[in-house]
């Protein structure tokens, strides 16, 4: 079963469902005989034959016949397509961790290019690139008539060569960025120790683990990251996968089964009803049973869903943030020995409680949006000494005003950064919350088990003492005996 799991996929180009598309009632497949299906060939070698010699230019018939398989395979749905020699030699680097571009997931939504998500530390999301996003034009030429890999591949280019994107965000105006193409090399997993803003120097430790993409150095990056955590004695875990577009099933499942002491992780259901896979975790969770809390949004999609659903249907975690994306179909490469391939949509995948993630994603048990913290307070009041006219000004003043202008210009710490993410600063409130949970649940358990212990040596205490008192009672009547005669 894992061998066949190897060569699944779960992430390219994932497909918005529309609401419409729940309510529309699929018509019963009508198959053709082998002789309607022979006919049809026939007249798609017609219309080849007349398209090259009718066409008012030279006709490319490569092109044309590629354009055809791809017609075919996108027909079934959006994520199946046909893969030249170049596109699947492209796919198996992307999916080793390191290609070039811009570091942007993308799909096709009703003939525009949507952006699933950047990727992080990467020109895309330096730009501001977000989840949502829309592109429109790719150096000035509209994106309605391509086709997805047409658009990836007109993004794609030398390393420091330019490519210019026209964005649109939801609620804004068309805006025009220009992006240096660079060598987009994945570190899938970041991770480090955070505490929350201004909590002293007794501040509780909360191993933070963000993982970008499932690649196939993932399951390795992650362990070892666990291990560094566990040796800092942190209290709990915040698993980031906000903006994770997806990648290997199998890295999705390592992931899953880094945090899980037993249960199922996923299962995949073919076309047949008897064809399930099912996965389960191994046993031995590398955090020792700390609090989890995982974090996603609308740009987390196909693994990351995976992952966020085996541990909220298993109990081990909580999941916090927003609807995820809804990409719940698995995706395999079947090479046609020419060096081209066919990358087609051959399973749905489901939680362990049978949820399919298909067009729904995951709902968080608490749900947070990303928010800006208000400051209600001005730092400094209009109505103060300085306010009076002709008030003395402080000499002191000039100094902290350029004080202030050089501190405004500072970039933001890591701390500061920090504190501005709602979303973050809310899951670790939840770990703290958690932990302390945990701690008392235990602690509870221990005074119980003391209490119980107690209970069981006074009881025998009792038990030994009576029957002291029984053998001293037999002894007294067996010594009046003895004085009777």
């Amino acid at each position: 079963m894992l061998k066949k799991l190897l060569v699944f996929t779960a992430l390219l180009m994932p497909v918005t469902v529309f609401a419409a598309d729940k309510t529309k009632k699929e018509e019963p497949v009508e198959h053709l005989t082998d002789e309607q299906i022979y006919e049809q060939l026939k007249k798609l070698a017609l219309v080849f034959e007349v398209a090259r010699d009718s066409f008012v230019e030279e006709a490319d018939e490569k092109k044309m016949l590629e354009a055809a398989m791809n017609g075919m395979l996108g027909a079934l749905d959006p994520h199946s397509s046909y893969l030249s020699a170049d596109d699947f030699k492209e796919f198996n680097d992307k999916s080793h961790g390191e290609f070039g571009g811009l570091g942007i997931q993308i799909t096709s939504d009703r003939g525009a290019v949507r952006v699933i998500s950047p990727i992080d530390d990467t020109p895309a999301e330096k730009a501001g690139i977000k989840a949502g996003d829309y592109i429109t034009h790719i150096d000035d030429e509209q994106v309605f008539d391509m086709t997805l890999n047409q658009a990836v591949k007109k993004m794609k280019g030398r390393p420091g060569t330019k490519v210019k994107l026209t964005i649109i965000s939801e609620g804004k105006e068309p805006r025009t960025l220009t992006l240096k193409r660079a060598i987009i090399k994945v570190d899938s997993v970041k991770s480090e120790v955070k505490s929350l803003a201004d909590s002293g120097e007794d501040a509780e430790k909360i191993g933070y683990v963000r993982i970008s993409d499932f690649g196939a150095t993932t399951s390795k990056e992650l362990n070892e990251a666990i291990k560094k955590l566990e040796k800092k004695d942190v209290i709990g875990y915040v698993l980031d996968v906000r903006n994770n577009p997806g990648g290997y099933l199998t890295a999705a499942i390592d992931v899953a089964d880094a945090f899980l002491d037993g249960g199922e992780i996923v299962s995949t259901r073919g076309k047949e009803k008897t064809d399930i896979e099912r996965v389960y975790a191994k046993k031995g969770d590398l955090t020792n049973g700390k609090p989890i809390v995982v974090l996603i949004n609308h740009g987390s999609a196909s693994a990351s869903e995976i992952v966020a659903g085996a541990l909220q249907d298993n109990g081990r975690g909580l999941v916090m943030g927003s609807q995820s994306f809804g990409k719940g179909s698995v995706q395999q490469q079947k090479p046609l020995g020419d060096g081209t391939a066919i990358h087609i949509t051959i399973a749905r995948y489901y939680t362990p409680s049978g949820h399919s993630i298909q067009g729904e994603g995951i709902t968080p048990d608490v749900e947070v949006l990303q928010s800006k913290v208000e400051v209600l307070e001005r730092k400094e009041s209009m109505y103060s000494e300085a306010s009076f006219k002709n008030a003395l000004k402080n000499e002191e003043s000039d100094k902290k005003d350029k004080k202030k202008s050089d501190d405004e210009e500072k970039e933001l710490t890591d701390e500061e950064k920090d504190a501005l993410d709602y979303q973050l600063q809310r899951g670790m409130d939840m770990v703290i919350a958690m932990s302390k949970l945990q701690a008392r649940s235990e602690k509870l358990a221990e005074n119980k088990e003391k209490a119980d212990d107690a209970e069981k040596a006074e009881e025998a205490s009792d038990k030994s003492s009576d029957k002291k008192d029984v053998k001293k009672e037999t002894k007294d009547k067996e010594t009046k005996k003895k004085d009777k005669k």
